[in-house]
């Protein structure tokens, strides 16, 4: 009689530790009992009750998903190869158990074809400069399509975006103009303020005269500074001006000479 008790008992005792079980803190249980579904345990020190009693564990914690490169062709007819990481996260695990068979597989199902189709409606320039909007429609569609299962997208982001090599010398020399046209314009502009100085300049000679004679002496004193063989002779204006009338005179005179006295 006492053998078959102590097997009894070491039978009952390896069936107790059997159906215990330990979930961690992120960890929760779903309870199947005779195949219904139970409310999620956990997490800490739990039973199960086999084989009347199944347990699914699901994790809490957030999930990185990485989704394959896709073909894309944008709506300008740019074919390009995207690829995107998807943050998620289970919020109901009961959900996310009974729902669907493989959430993260259909989650990742889902991201291909919405990659696919939200960036094949924007042009490639869009794609470029407004990533984090497409980021963002493209969680939130991903995201109403997993809210029945009790799954959560926290982020969607455009990994890298591949474009074909003609492309590539196309956007370099679409680039190369454009800093061509900036320095043209750029040139232009310290043009225009020269010239505008040199009108304000001459406008401030002009009401004040004796300033260009100040701007003649300055002109030789930064001549004589130097060490050169240039020799000035200052003339004043006035003498200049005086010059040039004896010039007219003597010209109009050549041209009709004195008839002679009969």
């Amino acid at each position: 009689m006492g053998i078959p008790i102590l097997i009894i008992l070491a039978v009952v005792v390896l069936y107790a530790l059997s159906c215990i079980n330990i979930l961690r803190e992120y960890e929760r249980g779903v309870i199947f009992f005779l195949g219904r579904a139970q409310k999620p345990r956990g997490p800490g020190l739990i039973f199960v009750l086999r084989p009347v009693e199944q347990i699914v564990r699901v994790s809490l914690r957030q999930d990185v998903l990485e989704v394959p490169p896709q073909d894309v062709i944008t709506r300008d007819n740019v074919t390009i190869k995207v690829n995107a990481v998807i943050t998620l996260r289970v919020l109901d695990p009961l959900r996310a158990v009974i729902e669907v068979a493989n959430y993260v597989y259909q989650t990742s199902q889902f991201a291909q074809t919405t990659l696919r189709s939200v960036l094949g409606e924007v042009e490639l320039d869009d794609l470029l400069a407004h990533r984090d909007q497409l980021n963002q429609r493209i969680q939130a569609i991903i995201d109403e399509r997993t809210e029945p299962w009790g799954v959560k997208v926290v982020s969607v982001e455009v990994k890298q975006v591949d474009l074909p090599d003609t492309m590539l010398r196309a956007m370099a020399k679409q680039a190369e103009a454009e800093r061509e046209k900036r320095s043209k314009i750029i040139n232009a502009e310290g043009e225009y303020a020269a010239a505008q100085r040199l009108v304000d300049a001459a406008t401030m000679l002009a009401e004040q005269p004796i300033t260009l004679q100040l701007r003649y002496l300055q002109t030789l004193t930064d001549i004589g500074t130097e060490k050169n063989t240039t020799i000035v002779f200052p003339l004043p204006m006035e003498l200049v001006s005086l010059l040039g009338k004896f010039d007219s005179a003597f010209a109009a005179k050549k041209d009709n000479p004195t008839p002679p006295a009969s």
